[in-house]
């Protein structure tokens, strides 16, 4: 075998240093800062990513915190418009309702100051018909025709007799 030969070893070695060196000077030169610039390349976009990436995360916890802020405000606001508008409408409702029971009680007052009219009017007109009936039933009974005054003042004298009686 011609690679186990040592007369060939000088000039096999020196061709392997010559192949080894240049080889040594593309890598180092030429294929790995190739390399290396896309490692950095992707090294630096992976940590621009990250950095965007938390921005518009914070971005986003204030907006959501903005809103949530607006969302509590409107529902404060709303609720204060609804206690203004139950308190206007019950001092509405508290200001007719007084009104009515005003007017009620004039009316009642009034319905009461009739009937008591009424009633008096009602008691002079019984008597007079106790009168007169009593005179009828006089005439008929004993055929005797007695004025309506003297048959009141029989009905009259008979009920304080019976008022005192009882």
């Amino acid at each position: 075998m011609p690679q186990l030969d040592t007369s060939t070893w000088p000039p096999q070695l020196i061709w392997l240093a010559i192949a080894f060196l240049i080889l040594f000077f593309v890598m180092r030169f030429v294929a790995l800062p190739r390399v290396g610039g896309v490692i950095e390349s992707r090294q630096k976009r992976v940590s621009d990513d990250l950095e965007t990436a938390q921005r518009f995360r914070l971005e986003t916890e204030k907006a959501i915190a903005d809103y949530e802020a607006a969302l509590a405000a409107a529902r404060a606001k709303g609720n204060a418009i609804a206690q203004e508008e139950r308190a206007a409408l019950n001092a509405e409702t508290d200001k007719e309702r007084a009104k009515v029971e005003a007017e009620l009680n004039m009316q009642t007052a009034r319905a009461e100051k009739k009937i008591g009219e009424l009633k008096a009017k009602a008691m002079a007109d019984v008597e007079k018909v106790a009168a007169d009936i009593a005179a009828e039933i006089v005439a008929e009974l004993a055929g005797i025709n007695t004025v309506v005054p003297d048959a009141s003042k029989a009905a009259a004298s008979k009920s304080t007799s019976k008022a005192e009686g009882t």
